[in-house]
């Protein structure tokens, strides 16, 4: 028996959210606009965005199995990291990779995707 495959806010390139077997996929998520601000304030943005897609998605962020962190510097760990344990749940910890990388435009500090179980 095949199960559906729900994707939510597709475009040619990628859809914003993939629901399979009870498990929610969220493309990568950035700070928007101009990308102002540290990376505190950009982290504080995109989990903002991730709990928006996981609602819309029937999840949240007690749910997130795994999730990667990609910094555009790797001295933005102990900074992201503050707002992180701070957004999560006591308990909650998912699976978590970390990685510097080189982000889609230079003012982003941070980009964060999440796989978590639906509700």
């Amino acid at each position: 028996m095949n199960t559906p495959i729900e994707r939510l806010h597709s475009g040619a390139r990628m859809s914003k959210i993939v629901r399979h077997a009870g498990t929610v996929y969220l493309c990568g998520q950035t700070s928007s606009g101009s990308a102002a601000g540290d990376v505190r304030a950009q982290t504080s943005e995109v989990l903002s965005r991730v709990d928006a897609l996981l609602a819309e998605a029937g999840s949240a962020r007690e749910r997130i199995l795994s999730a990667t962190v990609y910094l555009r510097d790797i001295a933005d760990f102990a900074a992201m990291n503050e707002v992180w344990e701070a957004w999560l749940p006591v308990g909650a910890a998912p699976a978590r990779t970390t990685v510097e990388a080189r982000l889609a435009v230079p003012e982003l500090r941070v980009e964060i995707t999440v796989v978590a179980a639906a509700e």
